[in-house]
């Protein structure tokens, strides 16, 4: 499950419709092979990988350990918790329930949940299903770090969240929110008469003959399981999260096969119809008529001007992404048994390459003069409000967004630099006697014009004991998926969130602490026996306490 739990019955018939597009394994196996061997090492946690194009595997394999403790290598047979990417399966059963005539998604939930306090709203379950509900996400209370070890009923689960105050009225705004999905599963064990494990199983799992995927458990003995992995500055077993509680919205386990058999079944019609999984997969709107990219269950997106539908999974111990390219044909699902590193970016990667389109790299890129470098030098202000510096330094050219810090970009031609991951990319032209650049994301673009301002005064940083920065070693938790870890080295404070790379923390005071990378703030707070136990991260208006649990 995501926080932002912080994400296809075997087939053979081809599709009467199917891309032109095609692609072999020899055209991808090198390219993708060469990103995964630099992204996870053969000694450390495991990511299993399949492509496929037309519905058939094209590349299949896994790199690193299952389990690190017993030395075993990973395969593309191990089986991963997906997090939020359970998500899509909630989903696809409410829809499974509506063509069979059981429910509407436009239904109130309280027709389901008589007793729910919906705070005098009306709360459909299309609000749940998009993430428009207004309601709180249980998983960005910090009273829930206390209850992510117990077992839980959907009912007492659903108790931890249901008076909290709503964040605004259903479908006014877009909050990725984990207890929609909650209650989604319950309102399938209410109009089904079974167990949302029970529904899962029966109802997708075996009908697909997904012999591999099941609702997880950290007691029962599960085959080919990957243990789960942390990075605190070294490699640890993750923390213990009783599955009960991601339930509907993250507890599902499965294997990249399995997943495809799942996308097959999904682009084939084999358990909803054509419209609802459009319905699903492309998108939905506000009530005021502005469109929102997430529909139920997955994200409407674009990898390289393609247009996707993917989701990923963030939970203890793994990470997951699962991208389907329609157009191409094109489906690929990695899972990761460590909440580490950033697999949504590799499957992306690796995405692009199947369907041919290879994002640059920096080992493409060119030299060009001192005065070719510096055409481009200057603030540029764009039409997302970010205000961007160019500067160059020692025949170096670099791109620093303001609040942030300086990072290097690279040229492909005299007016098309890339950053160092080869998929944001600033692209120089004149405008008359201005500057005008256009920065280009995988999924979108954004202009901006030249203009006069000039870059803040850098945030005075000051020098912090070492033995106060060591203080704050430990791992904090922001919710049940979602974690910082902040380690010391070479007396500098580091933090790393859930499935994103490490940071250097900067000291304003002793307990106060900013980013350079990103414009945001972690203070530290301590006890009255001066034994830290919390940091609060501020971020965009955000403001998320976590606990320290180790």
């Amino acid at each position: 499950m995501t926080t932002r739990f912080s994400l296809p019955i075997l087939f053979f018939v081809l599709c009467v419709f199917a891309s032109n597009f095609t692609v072999s394994a020899q055209d991808v196996s090198a390219d993708i092979d060469d990103i995964l061997q630099e992204a996870y090492s053969s000694d450390g946690p495991s990511i299993s990988i399949l492509v496929a194009q037309n519905g058939k595997s094209i590349y299949k394999k896994a790199y690193g350990k299952a389990n690190l403790e017993l030395d075993v290598n990973a395969t593309i047979d191990n089986v991963y918790e997906l997090g939020s990417i359970t998500k899509q399966f909630t989903a696809v059963a409410i829809l499974m329930l509506e063509e069979e005539g059981k429910l509407n998604v436009q239904d109130d939930i309280i027709k389901y949940i008589p007793d729910y306090p919906t705070q005098g709203n009306t709360i459909t379950i299309h609000h749940l299903l998009n993430h428009t509900s207004g309601i709180k996400s249980y998983t960005n209370m910090p009273s829930f770090m206390k209850i992510a070890r117990q077992d839980m009923t959907p009912s007492e689960l659903i108790d931890v969240f249901k008076n909290e105050p709503m964040e605004f009225s259903p479908g006014e705004q877009f909050n990725y929110n984990n207890s929609g999905y909650i209650l989604l599963g319950h309102i399938i064990e209410v109009v089904s008469g079974v167990s949302y494990q029970d529904y899962i199983q029966t109802h997708i799992f075996d009908q697909l003959d997904m012999k591999h995927s099941l609702y997880g458990s950290k007691g029962k003995l599960i085959s080919n399981r990957a243990s789960g992995y942390s990075n605190q500055n070294g490699y640890v077993n993750a923390n213990y999260l009783s599955m009960t509680l991601p339930y509907a919205a993250g507890s599902l386990m499965s294997t990249v096969e399995d997943m495809l058999i799942w996308q097959n079944a999904m682009s084939n019609s084999l358990l909803i119809n054509k419209e609802n999984y459009n319905r699903a997969t492309q998108g939905s709107t506000l009530s005021n008529g502005e469109n929102i990219s997430y529909g139920f269950g997955w994200i409407e997106d674009n990898v390289q001007g393609s247009k996707s539908i993917q989701h990923g999974g963030g939970i203890f111990g793994y990470t997951t992404m699962g991208i389907y390219l329609p157009a191409e044909d094109v489906y690929v699902i990695g899972l990761t048994n460590c909440d580490c590193g950033n697999v949504t970016n590799l499957v992306t990667k690796v995405a692009a390459i199947a369907i041919g389109k290879a994002f640059p790299s920096k080992k493409d890129a060119i030299t060009l003069t001192k005065s070719q470098l510096n055409q481009w030098k200057g603030a540029y202000e764009f039409d997302n409000g970010a205000v961007r510096f160019v500067t160059v330094e020692n025949g170096q050219i670099y791109s620093q967004r303001e609040g942030s810090v300086k990072m290097p970009i690279y040229p492909l031609s005299e007016s098309r630099f890339i950053f160092e991951d080869g998929n944001i990319e600033y692209n120089f032209s004149m405008d008359g006697n201005k500057k005008v650049a256009k920065f280009i994301t995988s999924s979108e673009t954004y202009i901006g014009a030249e203009s006069d301002r000039k870059p803040a005064a850098e945030r005075e940083v000051i020098a912090v004991d070492v033995k106060v920065l060591e203080s704050y070693e430990g791992k904090y938790e922001l919710a049940p998926s979602f974690h910082i870890v902040v380690s010391t080295r070479d007396a500098k404070l580091f933090a790393q969130a859930t499935g994103q790379p490490e940071f250097e923390l900067f000291a304003e005071s002793e307990s106060k602490f900013f980013l350079k990378v990103v414009d945001a703030q972690i203070i530290f707070t301590k006890d009255d026996s001066g034994k830290v136990t919390t940091l609060t991260l501020y971020q965009g208006g955000a403001v998320m306490p976590g606990q320290k649990v180790e």
